[in-house]
């Protein structure tokens, strides 16, 4: 091989290197937003990640301070994102929340992760 073809050669690999690290679902922002401290009570919390998820497969869970699971277990997906995962709340008292999350990219890979959120007075 020459010059060329070797350095072809090594972008071509490299680019399904990259293609294939960006395959994962990876955590991309939260409503509530990570840390945050709300006023309001939120009705759900919403995830987005950077790659379409598998719902049936994925889950997101929600917990209290004496670690009792108080969201609605009614994790679903948005119809227009398939990289939009959401959970329904109920009425939550001041406190901090811990957030659970457990995805399933479409091309089969797990990821996980957590976070916190305050509801204030």
């Amino acid at each position: 091989m020459n010059w060329f073809e070797n350095t072809c050669l090594v972008l071509l690999l490299s680019g399904t290197a990259v293609a294939h690290a960006h395959a994962h679902a990876f955590f991309d922002h939260a409503e509530p937003t990570v840390g945050s401290k709300l006023k309001g009570k939120p009705h759900e919390v919403r995830i987005w990640f950077t790659e379409p998820v598998q719902p049936a497969l994925s889950t997101i869970k929600v917990f209290d301070v004496t670690e009792k699971q108080v969201d609605k277990n009614d994790v679903n997906a948005d119809s227009r994102n398939k990289a939009l995962l959401q959970v329904s709340l109920p009425l939550l008292e001041p406190g901090i929340y811990k957030v659970i999350w457990r995805v399933v990219s479409v091309d089969g890979h797990t990821t996980t992760g957590d976070f916190t959120f305050q509801v204030v007075p």
